[in-house]
């Protein structure tokens, strides 16, 4: 789905006061993400991503009902409008300043004390889009790199699966890093709430300890994050298994932009070759 595309959905479903032509474009990927007057809204690369949709959606209620905070949804149902689902959330105010590893850490607390709710959150299938991504890569990338990350998926699941947590499992976020916090005037705010599970707590935290190791987080970033939170992941000994999940699902999610990004390509290419080769010293770029 490109930009044009979204725009024709976005027009179709008659949720903006004005011309979805005037909408800005706030980001493009599996979601296209506009925003126009006080609202903005999101629409989906395919209606495979429906039920995410609603269960996101389902989320931002629960999050509101327990004064967590979070983005706010303006539609507590999501539109299926040409094949591609449609949700409607409150635009948040200017954000004050970027947010911080810290800022994050004590959001997580927070969250990680929350009951479950009276809904079922799915378990945090890190893995579970790897497939449809490199299908959507098709032949941009070389088979030797996708038949790579099919076999590591499944072996990393097959080890997720055996892993003995060191934190009472329940609702994580499931993507934890400080660009799904905005910070407002009234304090940070989690944002981005399609991967909400119910699963390990240490999903959450892996998330930062790989931005360090991997993407160049520096030390004292990362020890923000740990103090504020008051543990690092690194101690325990499954991090390594969530790390090696997450660094496949990471390459995979990027393969589905290579047939239209070369430089999506390239940077895919090289973090398959530090992953064949072992190396966890390479170091890779966000995207």
């Amino acid at each position: 789905m490109d930009e044009a595309r979204a725009r024709e959905v976005l027009a179709a479903a008659a949720v903006l006061p004005g011309r979805a032509g005037d909408a800005s474009l706030l980001a493009l990927g599996e979601n296209a993400v506009f925003a126009a007057g006080d609202l903005v809204v999101k629409v989906g690369r395919d209606a495979e991503l429906l039920e995410r949709a609603r269960r996101e959606l389902a989320v931002a209620v629960w999050l509101a009902e327990e004064g967590v905070p979070a983005v706010r949804a303006a539609e507590a149902k999501p539109l299926l409008v040409e094949g591609h689902p449609v949700t409607v959330w409150h635009r948040m105010p200017e954000a004050v300043r970027p947010a911080e590893p810290r800022d994050l850490a004590e959001l997580l607390r927070v969250v990680h004390a929350l009951p479950a709710p009276g809904f079922a959150l799915p378990r945090r299938e890190l893995l579970g889009g790897v497939e449809r991504w490199l299908r959507l890569a098709g032949d941009a990338i070389d088979p030797a790199d996708a038949a790579c990350l099919r076999e590591r998926r499944d072996g990393f699941a097959a080890a997720a699966a055996a892993l003995t947590p060191r934190l009472p499992s329940g609702p994580i976020h499931g993507d934890a890093l400080p660009r799904n916090v905005h910070v407002g005037p009234d304090g940070p705010v989690l944002v981005d709430l399609e991967t909400f599970s119910s699963d390990l707590r240490e999903h959450d935290l892996v998330v930062m300890a790989l931005s360090h190791d991997r993407y160049g987080m520096p030390d004292e970033a990362y020890d923000s994050f740990t103090e504020a939170y008051g543990w690092d992941v690194r101690e325990w000994e499954g991090c390594s298994v969530l790390r090696g999940a997450r660094e496949t699902a990471s390459c995979a999610w990027l393969a589905q932009h290579a047939p239209s990004d070369p430089k999506a390509l390239a940077e895919f290419e090289r973090r398959v070759a530090s992953l064949r080769g072992g190396d966890e010293t390479v170091r890779w770029y966000p995207f």
